[in-house]
């Protein structure tokens, strides 16, 4: 059986491991770690009222300033963190501590939510599958300050359109809100994003389970393994945040309002409702591997049964073959013309007696199921 995801498994083990980038040993608190080959950041800012949006790619950082402290709500999404002399010129323009800039930079981090001065840090794991058989997933930082949310992706590419197009269009309470119900609406579809891909793993589940079921094979076997620690991976990355939505909720900081928070409560319930789908899978992997050794090891006394009954069928015709096989002047019958006929009735007779014998106790044909219906059932 070709199974379904068995590229989407190599790309999940593979994302979800963890490979931090870290400063050396006992560097100064705040020392940033960047690859040489991550993507130099790309800033875009989409700023909007009630009346209307402005929207556009941002060349300098400098711009930037004049969205820190004005009547709008602005979003400055940063994507690429290839260079450490924009990413620190931004922390200097919205005043972010070093820590909480050391934390977006070097990824990947834990899932978290901190206070600081001037805005509220909040961390998140965003993944999306792409083209059915990929996943992606990355680090993505929100800042949340009084008039703006600043976002520090680790490169383009995310699953925050939904929520663009609702700025753009006006759709819902978003636009009357403030940074903090557009910081809940990115946090909520990121948590979202990963319902295609347990349903995704769902069906790899049922496709497994059916060819276990039928034909358990030792690929059956690997794709059994991928497959825990795939969903082990997905959970290192879905319980933290659970936890980090929660502190979300009961952090008393007054950029969060008690009428976003209210919204929080319903990110919290679908990321509980993810974590408690995954437990239910990885119970289910549990099962199939119990079900993968019990067929097995049916099989494999299947086999050693029908074993068994050849070579006890042959025992007496063997006997037989070799009584009359011995090389003695006098052995009786051994004149008669057709004694090779009757020796050969006997043998014959002798096979199917038995046969009839070992069906009559059960061990072949459907002397089972007879037992079972005549067995009381409690």
């Amino acid at each position: 059986m070709d199974l379904l995801h068995q590229p989407l498994l190599a790309s999940a083990a593979r994302l979800f491991s963890f490979r931090k980038r870290h400063p050396p040993v006992g560097s100064m608190p705040g020392t940033l770690v960047t690859e040489p080959n991550a993507q130099k950041p790309l800033i875009f800012v989409m700023c909007y009222t009630t009346e209307g949006v402005q929207e556009g790619e941002v060349t300098d950082p400098e711009q930037l300033r004049q969205y820190t402290d004005n009547d709008a709500v602005t979003w400055v999404d940063v994507q690429g963190l290839g260079d450490e002399t924009v990413l620190r010129q931004i922390a200097e323009i919205f005043d972010i501590h070093p820590l909480a800039l050391e934390d977006a930079v070097n990824v990947p981090q834990r899932p978290k939510s901190e206070s600081y001065e001037e805005q509220h840090l909040f961390i998140a794991r965003m993944t999306r599958v792409v083209d059915q058989v990929r996943i992606e997933t990355e680090q993505v930082s929100f800042f949340v300050g009084k008039r703006y949310v600043l976002t520090i992706q680790e490169r383009s590419g995310d699953v925050f359109d939904p929520v663009r197009k609702r700025v753009r269009v006006g759709k819902g309470p978003i636009r009357r809100m403030g940074p903090d119900y557009l910081a809940y609406a990115l946090i909520d579809t990121i948590i979202d994003a990963y319902y295609p891909l347990i349903e995704l793993i769902g069906d790899q589940l049922a496709e497994l389970e059916e060819a276990i079921l039928t034909r358990p094979t030792p690929r059956g076997l690997r794709q059994i393994h991928a497959t825990r620690r795939e969903l082990l991976g997905v959970r290192r990355a879905v319980w933290p945040q659970r936890e980090a939505v929660s502190a979300l909720i009961r952090d008393e900081t007054p950029i969060i309002t008690q009428a976003v928070r209210i919204y929080l409560r319903d990110t919290m319930d679908h990321a509980a409702q993810i974590a408690e789908l995954l437990e239910g899978y990885r119970e289910i992997t549990n099962s199939l591997m119990d079900i993968y050794l019990s067929s097995t090891g049916q099989r494999t006394n299947e086999v050693m049964k029908v074993l068994t009954i050849m070579a006890s069928i042959f025992i007496p015709l063997t006997f037989l073959a070799g009584v009359y096989g011995m090389n003695f002047q006098y052995l009786p019958g051994l004149g008669w013309h057709n004694a090779w006929l009757g020796i050969l009735v006997v043998m014959i007779a002798t096979g199917v007696g038995m046969l009839l014998f070992f069906r009559s106790k059960g061990w072949i044909g459907g002397g089972d199921d007879d037992e079972s219906e005549e067995s009381p059932v409690s």
